[in-house]
């Protein structure tokens, strides 16, 4: 059987754009993250969900300074590449209108082992969360809306020194 490499260079990552205005492509991300040095791949999608605080969901609309926000998630993903040694990182979140059901953010790691691409994923998508200049309003199908941080700044389960 021939072995085709889909392996990518972090340069190579970073030229794709971490803000997108379009659905995301999840496979286009998968195997730009993928390596022939990695056994294995962790694949987190955060998607939008039908309910939260208690009322249905009819949308999310996420803003964004986009310029900041790429050059946060890059700086982000550059030190989950150097703290695990990892072989991909990318990360790509939406902007824009989102429909109950849409993928709104995206973060895919590679690595030798499963437990450093596991906990680099986390580490991406806490920090990610927490620090990208990405901001999130709720729309409710009664016509209500709720403005929110696009982390859980509060959640004990917090980790790496870094609230989510």
């Amino acid at each position: 059987m021939e072995h085709i490499s889909t392996s990518t260079h972090p340069a190579a990552e970073a030229e794709y754009p971490h803000i997108a205005e379009q659905a995301i492509d999840l496979p286009g991300l998968l195997r730009m993250a993928q390596s022939p040095e990695a056994g294995a791949v962790v694949l987190f999608s955060g998607e939008v969900r039908l309910h939260n605080a208690g009322k249905e969901v009819d949308c999310l609309e996420y803003e964004s300074h986009i310029p900041m926000a790429h050059k946060i998630i890059a700086g982000i993903l550059e030190d989950a590449r150097s703290k695990w040694g990892l072989h991909g990182a990318v990360c790509q979140h939406r902007v824009g209108k989102l429909s109950v059901g849409e993928t709104a953010v995206v973060v895919v790691t590679s690595s030798a082992h499963r437990s450093e691409a596991y906990e680099a994923n986390r580490y991406i998508i806490d920090r990610v969360k927490h620090e990208a200049t990405i901001w999130k309003k709720e729309v409710y199908a009664d016509g209500s809306h709720a403005w929110g941080s696009n982390c859980s700044c509060g959640d004990p389960a917090h980790q790496y020194g870094h609230p989510h």
